[in-house]
């Protein structure tokens, strides 16, 4: 159930490199503020009826990139959410735009090496499927990292604590800054 506190707060998006626990620390966030959480990943699986690594490998990373700027539209149409959005959410203009205009965006940036051991057993990751996933990932971060903190409102580290220590963090800073 909402609670009545945080009503007047817009959604919550996560933004971030995977790994950075967008959908871990998304789930204590909305437990705090009594909302629903949503990982767009798992949405598009639900939509399709697809694996994401399926997608990438009928439709390669182009096709990926349309359902998942649908499936954040419509997401961001829809009120009282927190979401967590895949790491390369931003890299589309349309999906920057939805959800900077639309909810708060907060960034969990993540050292690469963070992401790497969080990874580093994950089938499910069609990018990291590579020969050195340490590379890729140091690249998608140099790539991401400028779109990551355009689209943000505020920025979080999450090498700091537990998931649920950040949702709380989060939170307070949220409470802080919006509801003032």
């Amino acid at each position: 159930m909402q609670s009545k506190e945080f009503e007047s707060l817009p959604n919550i998006y996560l933004v971030g490199p995977m790994g950075a626990g967008k959908t871990t620390v998304g789930r204590h966030l909305a437990d705090l503020l009594g909302r629903e959480f949503l990982d767009s990943d798992h949405e598009i699986e639900r939509k399709t009826g697809a694996t994401i690594p399926w997608i990438f490998e009928k439709e390669g990373e182009l096709g990926f990139r349309s359902r998942e700027t649908t499936v954040i539209e419509d997401l961001t149409s829809k009120k009282n959410l927190v979401v967590a959005t895949g790491g390369g959410a931003v890299t589309q203009v349309e999906n920057r735009e939805f959800l900077n205009h639309r909810g708060i965006v907060i960034y969990l940036y993540t050292p690469v090496e963070i992401q790497l051991q969080r990874t580093y057993r994950d089938k499910n990751r069609p990018l990291l499927q590579v020969e050195n996933p340490e590379k890729k990932l140091r690249d998608l971060l140099k790539a991401r990292d400028p779109l990551y903190r355009e689209v943000a409102h505020y920025i979080i580290e999450t090498n700091q604590g537990a998931a649920r220590d950040l949702a709380q963090n989060i939170l307070q800073l949220i409470i802080a800054e919006e509801l003032n």
